[in-house]
C-alpha cells in the first residue's frame, strides 16, 4: 500500500507540474525556468545559495538566463527574479501589488503587522500616520541627535586612532545607530555605545541574525520545523523577541504617562526621558502614535503602537548601520576630495555642531554617498506577492507570484552604468541619458518605498562628516566579503583603520 501512495503521489505532482507548464507556457518564453528537472529540480538550485554567495549566484544566472528567469515550485509556488528595471518599474509603482513577498512574513513574530508588513487599509493608514514624522521639520531637529551620537562614537573610535590597529567599524557603528533609533523612536535613551551588553543591545542582536537566517533557510521559517531542528536558536529568538516587546511596551505605558499627566493634545509633547541630558523638545514617533487615531477615530491600540515602535528600530537600525559602515569603507578611495570639501566647509573647529542647513551643501560628500548606496544597496532583494495578475509589456504574471527584484543587479547594470563595478562618486554629476528614475532605488520606489529613506541619509551623511573630520581613514588589511542577511553586511567585518587628524 505504501508503494502504491506513493507512486500516485509522484504522478500527482508530475501532472500538476505538466499543468503548470502548459498553462504558463507563455510566460516560459519570456522568463526561462532555472530548472527542466520537475518539481525537485529548482529545490536544488536554491539550495546553493547561501547568505555569502547570494549576490554572485543571482549575477550568475542573470548572466545564464537574462535579466528575468523563474524557480516554479508546484502550481501555486511560482517565483519570478527579475533584474529588469522596466519590469521593477511597473510593479513597484503599481497601487494595486502592494503586498510583500511571502519571505517577510519570517519577521512577523517580531513585528506583528507594522508598516513593513501590513497591507491594503492597515497599510494605508500608518503610512498616512507615519509619513509626516519625516517631515524636514523633524528630521532638522533629528539631525541634532545624530552629531550628538556620532561625537560619542568618535570618543570611543579615539582608542584605535593610531593608525596601526584594524577596527571593525560596523560593530562601533551599530551600536550607534541602535542608541540613535531608540532615542529617534522612542523618546529613551539606550546607552548602548556606554552598555553593549545590555540585555535590550543583545535582544536586538540576536533576533535579526536568527531572522537573516531563515531568508535563506525557508524550512526555517514554520515554527514546528524551528523549533524541532533549531531548538536553541528557537529558544534565542523567542526571549529575544520577549526583551524587545516588553521594552517596548514598557516605554508605550511610560509616555502615555507622561503625555496625560502633562494634558497635551497640540504634538508638542517633549522627550522628558532625555531632557535631563539636554535635549531641545522634540517629537519621537513613539507620541505621534500614541496621539493618533485609526480610521474609525479611535486611538490606536498598544499592540499596533508596539509594531510600528518596533518596525522601525528594525528598519533604521541594520539598514543605516550598513550603510554607514560601507560608505567608511569606500570612503578611503576617495579621501583627499572628501575631506577637503568638508574642511572647506567647516573649517578646522570640530567641535562646531553638524546642523541640518550643513548637509545639503556638500555636493562630492552627497555623490559619495549615492555611488556608495548603488553599490552597496542596505537592502539588496525587495519582493511583492501578486493578489492579482500582473501585466508587463511583454508578458504577464499569474496571481499568486512572488516576485523578487534584485536591486544589487539594477544598480550594477551595465547597460546603465559605464564600468558598473568601479567606485566612481563623480558619475553622478554627468546626465547619463541611460539612466531613469527606476535605475537608481536603492531605497526600493513606489507607494511603498522607505518611508525613513531621507532619515537614513541625514545620518549617514551626519556620522561620515564627523569621522573625517577627526580620523584619516587608511587602507583595509582585509576587504569586504558581501553576505545579504536581509540587510547587507560583510562576512569579515567593515574593517578600516583610523589615524587621528592633525590640523596644520
Amino acid at each position: 500500500m505504501f508503494w502504491e501512495l506513493l507512486l500516485a503521489a509522484l504522478l500527482f505532482i508530475l501532472i500538476d507540474h505538466y499543468y503548470a507548464r502548459m498553462q504558463n507556457r507563455e510566460l516560459y518564453a519570456r522568463i526561462p525556468i532555472v530548472s527542466k528537472i520537475p518539481f525537485i529540480g529548482c529545490f536544488i538550485v536554491l539550495a546553493r545559495f547561501q547568505p555569502d554567495n547570494l549576490h554572485l549566484k543571482f549575477q550568475e544566472f542573470v548572466t545564464r538566463f537574462g535579466k528575468s528567469f523563474c524557480a516554479p515550485v508546484l502550481r501555486s509556488g511560482l517565483m519570478v527574479v527579475t533584474a529588469d528595471q522596466h519590469y521593477a518599474e511597473v510593479l513597484l509603482s503599481s497601487q494595486k501589488h502592494l503586498q510583500k513577498n511571502q519571505l517577510y512574513w519570517l519577521l512577523r513574530g517580531w513585528l506583528g503587522d507594522g508598516l513593513l508588513l501590513s497591507h491594503g487599509r492597515q497599510w494605508q493608514m500608518m503610512r498616512k500616520i507615519i509619513t509626516p514624522t519625516f517631515h524636514f521639520k523633524i528630521l532638522e531637529q533629528f539631525v541634532n541627535v545624530f552629531d550628538r551620537q556620532s561625537r560619542i562614537l568618535v570618543q570611543k573610535l579615539n582608542a584605535y586612532g593610531d593608525g596601526e590597529t584594524s577596527v571593525d567599524i560596523s560593530k562601533s557603528v551599530g551600536l550607534m545607530t541602535l542608541d540613535v533609533i531608540a532615542e529617534t523612536a522612542m523618546g529613551v535613551c539606550v546607552n548602548a555605545q556606554n552598555d553593549s551588553k545590555s540585555d535590550f543591545v543583545q535582544a536586538v542582536k540576536d533576533v535579526t541574525n536568527i531572522v537573516a537566517t531563515h531568508f535563506i533557510r525557508p524550512v526555517l521559517a514554520f515554527p514546528r520545523f524551528f523549533k524541532l531542528l533549531q531548538p536553541q536558536m528557537f529558544k534565542r529568538q523567542m526571549e529575544g523577541v520577549a526583551v524587545m516587546h516588553a521594552f517596548t511596551e514598557k516605554n508605550i505605558e511610560k509616555r502615555r504617562r507622561t503625555l496625560q499627566a502633562a494634558g497635551n493634545t497640540n504634538m508638542e509633547a517633549p522627550m522628558t526621558d532625555v531632557d535631563d541630558i539636554g535635549l531641545k523638545p522634540r517629537m519621537a514617533l513613539l507620541d505621534v502614535l500614541l496621539q493618533s487615531t485609526n480610521s474609525d477615530g479611535h486611538p490606536l491600540t498598544d499592540a499596533e503602537i508596539r509594531d510600528e515602535v518596533n518596525t522601525f528600530m528594525f528598519e533604521g537600525h541594520d539598514t543605516t548601520t550598513s550603510a554607514i559602515s560601507f560608505c567608511l569603507c569606500r570612503a578611503a578611495d576617495c579621501q583627499r576630495k572628501l575631506f577637503e570639501e568638508i574642511r572647506d566647509y567647516f573649517g578646522d573647529d570640530t567641535s562646531r555642531a553638524i546642523e541640518y542647513s550643513d548637509l545639503h551643501e556638500l555636493t562630492y560628500l552627497n555623490n559619495v554617498i549615492k555611488e556608495t548606496l548603488r553599490l552597496y544597496p542596505p537592502i539588496p532583494v525587495v519582493g511583492r506577492w501578486l493578489r492579482e495578475e500582473l501585466v508587463l509589456l511583454d508578458v504577464t504574471l499569474p496571481a499568486g507570484c512572488n516576485v523578487l527584484i534584485l536591486l544589487w543587479q539594477i544598480l550594477r547594470d551595465p547597460d546603465v552604468y559605464p564600468e558598473p563595478e568601479r567606485f566612481w562618486p563623480e558619475r553622478h554629476l554627468l546626465h547619463n541619458a541611460r539612466s531613469s528614475a527606476f535605475s537608481h532605488i536603492p531605497f526600493s520606489a513606489g507607494p511603498r518605498n522607505c518611508v525613513g529613506q531621507q532619515f537614513a541619509i541625514f545620518e549617514l551623511r551626519t556620522v561620515v562628516v564627523q569621522i573625517l573630520r577627526h580620523f584619516e581613514l587608511l587602507p583595509m588589511d582585509l576587504d569586504v566579503h558581501p553576505s545579504i542577511k536581509i540587510v547587507l553586511r560583510s562576512k569579515t567585518g567593515v574593517n578600516v583603520e583610523l589615524k587621528t587628524r592633525i590640523y596644520a
